[in-house]
């Protein structure tokens, strides 16, 4: 098992985020650019929190631009949220494929997310929070974005399968 790396407030360490997950909305400001545009910005999000993980930032879906969310093929299962359905992100010739998420109809806990859209940082060309950029959650599966605010170990990495 990893050992988390000590913290300071207003640090928080991934490893003091339960299991299973819960949701806590935010006002901090979340903006997602692609192909130099900004497809995404607001000022209302909700983090997912969950045990070994960088928060995943769900955004309503009126704070993405006319037309940046084109509907994916495809589905994938979560064992806390439900069925998530995806999207391209859209910026000018710009695509980002299966680069957002949603969950339509989530799982009891996760109401407040049913709808919002979250992003694969790591797919599109920068996302930041209240101004500082992103890092996207190691291993490209999992959609976690890293901040200052968080320390880890973090999930997704090679040998972390197990945790």
């Amino acid at each position: 098992m990893p050992q988390p790396l000590p913290t300071e407030p207003p640090v928080e360490s991934v490893w003091d985020y339960p299991r299973p997950p819960r949701v806590e909305e935010t006002t901090e400001h979340v903006e997602v650019e692609l192909g130099g545009v900004v497809v995404a910005a607001t000022d209302r999000a909700w983090r997912v929190l969950e045990t070994s993980h960088p928060p995943t930032y769900y955004l309503p879906r009126d704070a993405f631009v006319d037309g940046a969310l084109r509907p994916a093929d495809g589905h994938t299962w979560c064992e806390w949220k439900g069925q998530a359905s995806y999207f391209d992100l859209v910026a000018g010739e710009r695509v980002a494929l299966r680069a957002a998420w949603t969950y339509p109809a989530p799982t009891a806990g996760f109401e407040a997310i049913a709808g919002a859209v979250a992003v694969m940082p790591g797919l599109v060309d920068r996302c930041t929070v209240d101004g500082e950029v992103v890092v996207p959650q190691p291993g490209g599966f999992y959609g976690g974005w890293i901040t200052g605010r968080v320390t880890g170990p973090f999930k997704g990495g090679p040998g972390t399968r197990g945790w």
